[in-house]
């Protein structure tokens, strides 16, 4: 880029306007240029969208698999340090349906309903951004955290306990995202 590239830069000093009043100039248009750059976001696809397109502008999903009806789920996740998974159902006409933020915590409760495994929590929330084990004797359990926001407002890590053997869920809960608190690893 050149400064001619940019019309509040390419003036001569006699037609300029204030540096202050230039800098404003200069400061709302590259502004305006991130506001419609920042417009294209995967979740504003609308659904019946061919699955071709997405992938065209937004690139291949985090996750994908089969779905026994044929379909596939998809995800676009912003971790492990964003606090969005958008998912979506590609259907086998290959258009996709609506998309939906699956790393809330309305999302989280479905782990309250049926036995979840591994790979369903992967399909449905995406990669977590950390494994551990964390529990003593037989309740040492594996566990996956996910950053997400915490009722909209907290920065906030979901773990998701997946018993000894890592084989299925067995409760959840929120804690404190150490990246964004004083004293945490974020060091905020």
């Amino acid at each position: 880029m050149k400064h001619s590239d940019f019309p509040c830069l390419a003036q001569s000093t006699a037609q300029r306007p204030s540096r202050s009043l230039q800098a404003l100039a200069c400061s709302a248009t590259a502004l305006a240029l991130l506001a419609v750059a920042g417009c294209a976001q995967v979740q504003s696809t609308p659904a019946g969208t061919p699955f071709a397109d997405v992938v065209a502008k937004f690139g291949q999903p985090t996750e994908s698999c089969k779905n026994a009806d044929g379909s596939t789920a998809v995800l676009w996740t912003q971790q492990p340090f964003g606090e969005t998974a958008f998912g979506t159902t590609v259907g086998t006409n290959g258009t996709i349906g609506n998309f939906e933020q699956r790393l809330t915590d309305s999302s989280f409760e479905r782990l309250r309903l049926g036995t979840w495994t591994p790979e369903q929590v992967l399909c449905t929330f995406g990669p977590p951004i950390k494994i551990e084990r964390a529990g003593i004797a037989e309740k040492n359990e594996v566990v996956w955290s996910y950053r997400y926001m915490q009722a909209s407002t907290w920065f906030s890590l979901m773990y998701v306990y997946l018993g000894p053997e890592g084989k299925q869920v067995t409760h959840f809960n929120p804690g404190p995202d150490p990246l964004h608190t004083v004293g945490g690893d974020g060091r905020r």
